[in-house]
């Protein structure tokens, strides 16, 4: 591996060789992303070609190896996820690639380490440029594509199964969408902790999710709630529901008494035209008005960002990613690539994943 370290303005290149060269601030690396022009279908992503700044001090260039659809891509292009970017803008929630290259004041050893970030933005792109301080590291012997299933993914569901739930071993819980990008790992680390799941897909899905041991529901069951009280009587210790709308009532009915409802997204909300704050809005004072009810119950809306900016925040994401990445090696987790698309198959990649049929994640490669 050939690697050279430069003055304040230039920067640290991985060239593939063992061989030590000087490298000016005029080292280009031309990427390829994908860019969201606006309000569009999915035919209407564009795939554009641009030369990426160097790296400043603090900030690295990562080879994408691997990113992802998610929720949250759909909502944006429809222009209903909360804080996003102004159109035009590249989007992109979470990659794995390598480190290529280095601004001044980053750890050289860095350069040819594979590592993942949530990113919210930006990751459909063959280079992209982050915040060293952002990187989270990706051991040797695990597939890129596998490791991204457990960024914003598996933190989502490690994070609210042991700190919002804090479910507990013999305990019951309902997954909405288990077979879904979060809704697979999320069933697999309850499973693991000893954990009974009910989980809703279609029934396309059920014999996969049996096969797991799961125990699933029709999603579109017109008697969803007598169905799941019918395999735990008493209630579910705890619900997880990215739903939203009639989704979040039926769902704090079926808690038995001290369960606890997880709310991490407001798929209900994609079609309505109103002020995308509107709907969070009225999901916060719905919250709060539960938490005040008898029996003990409990509601909360998970926020992946929370805290974001603080020691804090990057501590918990960098031990979740961890141990999440320690289960994989060790073979408890299986993760769930639905498909794969290259960058310039965007558009079908955004259609599987929309179209409510997948198991599992939507992986894009380079």
């Amino acid at each position: 591996m050939k690697t050279v370290t430069t003055t304040e303005n230039s920067i640290t290149v991985n060239t593939g060789n063992h061989q030590n060269a000087k490298l000016s601030d005029q080292t280009n690396f031309n990427t390829t992303e994908v860019i969201m022009p606006g309000i569009v279908e999915p035919e209407g992503l564009l795939l554009t070609n641009r030369v990426l700044n160097n790296p400043a001090a603090g900030q690295v260039i990562v080879k994408m190896e691997a990113s992802g659809v998610a929720f949250a891509e759909q909502s944006m292009r429809r222009g209903r996820y909360y804080e996003q970017p102004k159109f035009p803008f590249v989007p992109g929630y979470d990659l794995v690639g390598t480190v290529v290259a280095i601004g001044s004041g980053v750890d050289s050893a860095l350069v040819g380490k594979r590592v993942a970030a949530m990113t919210k933005t930006g990751g459909w792109a063959s280079y992209v440029l982050l915040q060293a301080s952002d990187l989270l590291p990706v051991p040797e012997d695990i597939d890129p594509q596998e490791a991204e299933t457990l960024i914003v993914n598996g933190i989502t569901a490690w994070q609210m199964l042991h700190l919002k739930a804090q479910i507990k071993r013999g305990q019951t819980i309902l997954v909405h969408g288990a077979n879904g990008g979060v809704g697979t790992i999320l069933t697999q680390l309850a499973l693991h902790a000893g954990v009974r799941v009910i989980g809703t897909a279609s029934p396309r899905h059920h014999d996969t999710l049996r096969a797991q041991g799961v125990q699933p529901v029709d999603y579109n069951d017109v008697d969803l709630a007598g169905s799941v009280l019918k395999l735990a009587p008493g209630g579910v210790d705890a619900v997880f529901d990215h739903l939203g709308g009639p989704s979040f009532s039926r769902s704090f009915n079926l808690l038995a008494k001290g369960g606890v409802l997880v709310c991490y997204a407001i798929a209900s909300a994609l079609k309505d035209t109103c002020n995308v704050l509107i709907p969070f809005l009225k999901v916060l004072v719905q919250l709060a008005w539960w938490n005040t009810m008898p029996n003990g119950r409990k509601a909360y809306f998970y926020n992946i960002w929370d805290g974001k900016g603080t020691e804090a925040f990057q501590k918990q994401l960098r031990e979740t990613f961890a141990q999440l990445t320690t289960l994989l090696a060790s073979g408890v987790l299986k993760p769930q690539i639905a498909a794969r698309f290259t960058l310039n198959e965007i558009t079908a990649a955004m259609k599987l994943a929309e179209s409510r049929t997948a198991y599992g994640k939507v992986v894009i490669v380079p």
